[in-house]
């Protein structure tokens, strides 16, 4: 790990608690988000990153502008997969350079990749947005997190999407990723062991209990993810601050998901 700004990301070597404030891009206004410059402020010390739209790092300033506070994680691609889960073919465009990024104050940059589209062209054009950008993110000196989302993900059987995500992450990290951001698979160590880089595990849906996404963490945590990307789990709950420490608690320290509910009298 020889970039700066990655071993900052790191905190020397700590597995990584990165927030989620990026799917208004995908789908406006949501719940814990329509205030976005209250959500900044509402971010936890404690985390290494803010995932969210270059453009909206000047409206969350708050969440960065001190010393020791996250690092901005910025998204420079948009795809339909977000936007129509089920029923998508993942057409991806380039939606911000990594120098734009950069002068709206990005550290970090994020770029996904979806592939096993039904096209070969989609596939090949998906492969080729995700070089132009990490390349242009390197030529700048800014690190990459690939983020690997396959077509109707969610509603994949398990072993189809642990094949997916492990083909998937591996292919990135070859691409050039520093980082892989996927979904949690029944066999995610197959993942992390077969993916030279750190992959950090996301939260997904939102969860029923706060318990039962900090159980989601440290299960991540346990098949060798390097950190977890929370997002709807982390803001859509009545403490955000409350939740992200014990998070980190868990993410970071190895505290008890139980315990940690009880530490921070979470819900």
């Amino acid at each position: 790990m020889t970039n700066i700004r990655l071993q900052r990301l790191f905190n020397r070597n700590e597995r990584v608690v990165i927030v989620a404030m990026d799917y208004g891009l995908f789908g406006g206004p949501a719940e814990g988000l329509i205030d976005f410059a209250q959500s900044a402020r509402q971010v936890a010390p404690c985390v290494d990153g803010v995932l969210l739209s270059p453009s909206m790092i000047p409206h969350g300033q708050d969440a960065f502008n001190y010393k020791g506070a996250p690092l901005a994680v910025a998204r420079l691609n948009w795809s339909t997969v977000f936007c129509s889960p089920g029923d998508s073919e993942a057409s991806t465009v380039a939606s911000f350079s990594p120098a734009e990024a950069l002068r709206l104050g990005a550290d970090v940059v994020l770029a996904s990749l979806t592939l096993e589209t039904g096209s070969e062209s989609s596939d090949a054009h998906n492969v080729a947005v995700f070089r132009q950008l990490c390349r242009g993110a390197k030529d700048l000196g800014l690190p990459v997190i690939g983020e690997y989302s396959p077509p109707g993900a969610e509603s994949l059987p398990p072993d189809q999407l642990h094949a997916k995500v492990c083909r998937g992450a591996r292919i990135l990290a070859e691409l050039g990723a520093d980082a892989i951001k996927t979904y949690y698979t029944s066999r995610l160590k197959d993942v992390t062991a077969g993916c030279p880089v750190p992959v950090f595990g996301l939260g997904g849906p939102k969860r029923q209990t706060q318990g039962s996404a900090l159980q989601l963490a440290a299960d991540e945590i346990a098949a060798g993810a390097g950190g977890v990307v929370f997002g709807r789990n982390a803001i859509q709950v009545p403490n955000p601050r409350a939740f992200q420490e014990a998070l980190c608690d868990v993410v970071k320290r190895g505290l008890a998901p139980e315990a940690a509910v009880r530490k921070y009298h979470l819900e």
